[in-house]
């Protein structure tokens, strides 16, 4: 979807990554967006944000992002990728997200939250320093049997996960909705579904972890049924004016997995649905056989772009020096971009590369209680 900036006659150029942009009527500052970033901080394993997430997404907020996306958020108790996970199953989780959104709205930023089922990787070790991040917890509290669409593991360590009956899927399907009316209770402005990283959502998406053969399997329509019956229950609670997004796996990098051709006809049977695509890719699998480097995934979200009408596509992945990002938008390959890893490193990497690339004054995302910041 190409944007049009609105010319500023004797003024310098503005990057187009700085410049305002709509999505579904929703007017967002810049194209710049925190993603996700899971922060394995609820220590009571409740699900319960509290001052960490606040802090952590509160600062990005005041640091100039102009959409800021809370961790992948469970839709229910065995959904969580650890027991560490955030969630959004209960009223407490809702009430305790409420000021977080409503301080990130407070600083300008549009408050997105991602909604996510982990399947059959839920259950594991936290990415805490010197932990096994990812192995599975087997014995204690913490240990669940989890979810997959066949019984079919994603890699090699996980052990024990069974098929979901077409009860299971429903539930499942309704726990989402249910998450997202609580997301919009909670002031949310857009929900993201995690459909990318080899979790539930892409792990029906996938052939290699989809061997089903009733209509949540098989060819294209089966395997997509799932995401498609997620989306259409989250439409019926979600208010038509807020945005929903699609976080995606643009490919699963592995012979006979998800593909880009499929990721793109997916974004365009959504079309008029959803209203946002962020391309992710991998996931599945002992080992990564994709590319690698600074934007190493944006040709995946300049295919979507390509290949759809009205929905705005953003571009994630080793992206960290202000001129590479603006690049991207500026050569119109993605709409927006995420930041996610030098935004851990630097809270402010908005205000700093704005001011690196000499963008008027009047447009630099820079919190008023900061002005006598030396960059």
């Amino acid at each position: 979807m190409t944007q049009t900036a609105t010319p500023q006659t004797d003024a310098p150029a503005v990057p187009a990554i700085f410049e305002p942009i709509e999505i579904n009527g929703v007017r967002v500052r810049n194209r710049l967006i925190l993603p996700p970033m899971c922060q394995y901080s609820c220590e009571a394993r409740d699900g319960v944000p509290h001052g960490w997430q606040f802090q952590h997404l509160g600062a990005r907020a005041a640091g100039g992002f102009g959409i800021v996306v809370a961790e992948a958020t469970a839709v229910t108790p065995e959904g969580r990728i650890s027991p560490w996970d955030t969630g959004l199953w209960n009223d407490e989780q809702r009430d305790a997200w409420a000021p977080i959104a409503a301080f990130i709205a407070s600083q300008g930023a549009l408050p997105a939250i991602q909604l996510g089922h982990a399947g059959a990787k839920a259950s594991t070790v936290p990415m805490h320093p010197g932990a096994p991040a990812g192995q599975p917890i087997l014995e204690g509290p913490d240990s669940w049997e989890t979810l997959s669409p066949s019984g079919v593991a994603t890699n090699s360590m996980e052990t024990r996960t069974h098929a979901m009956g077409v009860d299971e899927i429903r539930e499942t399907v309704q726990a989402f909705a249910d998450a997202a009316e609580r997301a919009d209770r909670a002031g949310f402005g857009a929900v993201q579904l995690h459909a990318a990283h080899g979790y539930l959502i892409h792990q029906f998406l996938s052939p290699l972890t989809n061997t089903r053969t009733d209509e949540y399997g098989g060819d294209f329509e089966g395997r997509t049924r799932f995401l498609k019956e997620v989306v259409a229950a989250v439409r019926e609670v979600w208010p038509a004016d807020k945005v929903l997004g699609i976080r995606i796996s643009g490919s699963d990098w592995v012979e006979g997995g998800w593909s880009i051709e499929e990721t793109v006809r997916l974004a365009q049977e959504l079309q008029g649905q959803v209203h946002w695509f962020d391309l992710s890719s991998a996931g599945i699998g002992d080992t990564y056989e994709g590319p690698q480097g600074p934007g190493y995934q944006v040709p995946l979200a300049t295919a979507v772009k390509e290949g759809t009408e009205g929905i705005v596509v953003s571009a994630v992945g080793s992206l960290t020096g202000a001129e590479e990002v603006a690049a991207v938008v500026d050569e119109d390959r993605a709409d927006a971009v995420c930041v996610g890893r030098a935004a851990l490193a630097n809270p402010n990497w908005p205000t700093a590369a704005a001011l690196a690339l000499d963008v008027p004054s009047e447009q630099v995302p820079m919190a008023r209680q900061y002005f006598r910041a030396k960059w």
